[in-house]
């Protein structure tokens, strides 16, 4: 018996693709450092489909059908390298190997290339879906050569999550695109994540609700456009209560969030791509700042609020949900805008359209609003921001009056709403006439002889600050 797949490294995210992949027919070879947690899945496991034991690489190789398909799932950055050291000499021209893992697009493009020189393939797939997905069916989004995904597709569409009966899987584009896009799907699940948070802080501390009434609430927001995976689960966390106090689980939670640094990576990326993706940003700060509990302590006693005592009115809570609305649009608008920003930088083909109904199912940041994502780039006119399409810039301009009113009142009762605000400042940024940064430009130039363009002729111009201030054409000052 030769195997359709080998999977190396069963930690549980491996183990549990390896086992979907066998209830879905195929036979899996299965290859892991210590022989121990091969051993362990199969004997919890064998029973789900065909398995082939293996103790080495050069085992896992040899029991591979042709094309050989080698998938590794450990831990980013130089496991990775490592294990395609030693895999690489193994194999034979047209072979695939394929990075499941959280890795970082210029490693997978770097790979890719390395492995490419050798006549081999090189794969990177993003997966979302958590442990979960990975066993029943998660979004997956594959880079590398159309060439291996010809080969590899078929087998990744049959154990993806389906969405009407369609695949949660699509080819995404050459070399680096699958993981990009799992990085930019996972900056918007923080972001995502954040608006969620500061919704429930306005509620508790504005409108003084307990996390039992607010289960109540993110149930019933879950039937309207805020349909989705995450504020399902919001309920369901703030509905359950901790067995050894009595208390609310959340209030027995540490305020301390962490991160695997991927928010951090499609942050960074954002910068050097010159893509505005502030209420990301903020998502990912407000996490750090969560962390240094030490400083937040000290703060505590040496900083005032001066926050204003104001009642909030019944409506309080309706505005809430029509700005965590228009927060988590601009999240997705945000992180769209960044994907094309790349494709123009990478010589990537990203079909925006195809991408958004890749996150119908399956993924974490999952929602009903993903059908409608999809449907403003699938046509001929396609917008150059999310929030110009039809449908989305009426959404939120009728919810911008409550956003308005939410921020202006956690400003006066002192509840910090980074993406919140951040998010209505992109908005507004957007559509404002005119912005600051024509004076930004001056100050450039005075300090730097940077230069600035006219609003009323063409080309690039120089005032000359330490003469006369006479203006002078750039050209001239070369």
């Amino acid at each position: 018996m030769s195997a359709h797949i080998g999977v190396t490294g069963l930690a549980v995210m491996g183990a549990n693709l390896a086992r979907n992949f066998a209830r879905n027919g195929y036979t899996v070879a299965l290859h892991n450092r210590s022989v121990a947690k091969t051993d362990a899945l199969l004997q919890a496991h064998g029973d789900e489909g065909d398995f082939i034991r293996t103790e080495s690489l050069q085992e896992l190789v040899d029991n591979l059908q042709k094309p050989r398909r080698v998938l590794i799932m450990v831990k980013a950055g130089k496991p990775v390298d490592s294990v395609i050291e030693q895999l690489v000499p193994l194999l034979e021209e047209g072979d695939i190997v394929i990075d499941a893992g959280n890795s970082h697009y210029e490693d997978t493009r770097r790979r890719e290339a390395s492995l490419a020189e050798k006549g081999l393939h090189f794969v990177g797939i993003g997966v979302s879906g958590g442990e979960e997905g990975a066993l029943l069916g998660p979004s997956i989004m594959p880079g590398g050569s159309r060439q291996s995904y010809d080969s590899l597709g078929p087998m990744l569409e049959k154990i993806s999550a389906k969405y009407d009966g369609e695949p949660c899987c699509r080819w995404i584009g050459t070399d680096g695109a699958g993981h990009f896009v799992k990085m930019v799907h996972n900056g918007i699940e923080y972001a995502d994540m954040q608006v969620i948070g500061e919704a429930y802080d306005l509620l508790r501390t504005g409108a003084g609700l307990e996390p039992q009434q607010q289960a109540e609430i993110f149930t019933a927001w879950n039937k309207t456009e805020l349909s989705s995976f995450l504020i399902e689960i919001t309920a369901e966390v703030l509905a359950h209560t901790d067995a050894k106090t009595g208390k609310p689980f959340v209030d027995v939670v540490v305020d301390s969030a962490g991160q695997k640094g991927t928010g951090r990576w499609t942050v960074v990326s954002a910068l050097e791509l010159g893509s505005p993706v502030s209420g990301i940003a903020e998502s990912v700060f407000a996490r750090g700042l969560s962390s240094q509990r030490d400083q937040r302590a000290i703060a505590q006693d040496v900083l005032t609020g001066h926050e204003e005592d104001i009642e909030v009115p019944q409506s309080f809570v309706e505005d809430v949900r029509q700005a965590l609305f228009a927060s988590k649009l601009v999240s997705y608008a945000q992180g769209i805008d960044m994907l094309g920003s790349a494709a123009g930088e990478y010589g990537w083909e990203l079909k925006l359209d195809e991408i958004a109904s890749l996150w119908r199912a399956g993924c974490i940041i999952r929602a009903e609003l993903l059908d409608d994502i999809m449907k403003a780039y699938a046509g001929d006119s396609k917008p150059e921001n999310l929030l110009f399409a039809p449908a989305f810039a009426e959404a939120i301009g009728a919810a911008v009056p409550a956003w308005r009113r939410v921020v202006a009142t956690a400003v006066q009762l002192g509840i910090p709403v980074p993406v919140f605000s951040s998010s209505l400042a992109y908005y507004d940024g957007l559509r404002r006439k005119r912005l600051p940064a024509a004076l930004t430009q001056g100050l450039r130039d005075l300090f730097g002889a940077h230069t600035y363009g006219r609003t009323d002729a063409e080309g690039t111009f120089h005032t000359l600050w330490s003469g006369d201030k006479s203006e002078v054409s750039a050209v001239d000052t070369h």
